[in-house]
């Protein structure tokens, strides 16, 4: 990770970032973030760009001198442009809709399950099969789309379930018929 952690980041027109007593502050057109980082590391802002480098050559600096770079660079991302997540629902008879800021899913239970997106994370739902997670946290847009997913998995026979958009499932053959001439 210490080659990843040397790259710099390019802040896009628009942003801002300041670092002050520990903490990164991030802001832009879509929210701002902070971050609190490690003693062992140093943030620098240094015109459109910012750099992290660490402070010395212990295991655990090195461990997270990647991690905060990477930390860094999706929240620059997250205020200028956002994260999306698109989820799909294959299934006869499942449906999403939305009911105020909540998420209802009929997924083939005997109850709707009702999901209240966190502070910061958008839920939209486009027809009735069609679910965009979308927010400026990677980690939170991240999370939520796989707690909708695990709600009802795609199983691998008739691939039915709730699954990213274009994910490919890989499909198993079922029971073979018997062979012709069997037992009737």
């Amino acid at each position: 990770m210490t080659r990843m952690g040397n790259r710099k980041i390019d802040i896009p027109k628009g942003v801002t970032v300041s670092v002050k007593d520990k903490t990164v502050n991030v802001a832009g057109p879509k929210g701002k973030q902070d971050l609190v980082y490690h003693d062992g590391i140093t943030i620098k802002v240094e015109g459109a760009e910012v750099s992290v480098s660490r402070n010395g050559d212990n295991k655990r600096s090195k461990e997270l001198h990647g991690l905060y770079r990477a930390l860094l660079a999706s929240m620059i991302v997250g205020v200028s442009e956002g994260y999306v997540k698109t989820l799909e629902l294959v299934g006869v008879g499942y449906r999403a809709s939305k009911a105020g800021k909540k998420l209802a899913l009929q997924l083939g239970f005997s109850h709707p399950i009702e999901i209240d997106p966190p502070v910061g994370v958008d839920i939209n739902v486009e027809g009735t099969n069609k679910i965009l997670v979308s927010g400026i946290n990677k980690e939170h847009v991240g999370q939520l789309a796989a707690t909708i997913k695990a709600l009802r998995p795609v199983e691998p026979y008739k691939g039915k379930g709730i699954r990213y958009a274009g994910q490919y499932v890989r499909r198993k053959a079922g029971k073979a018929a018997k062979a012709a001439g069997g037992a009737a």
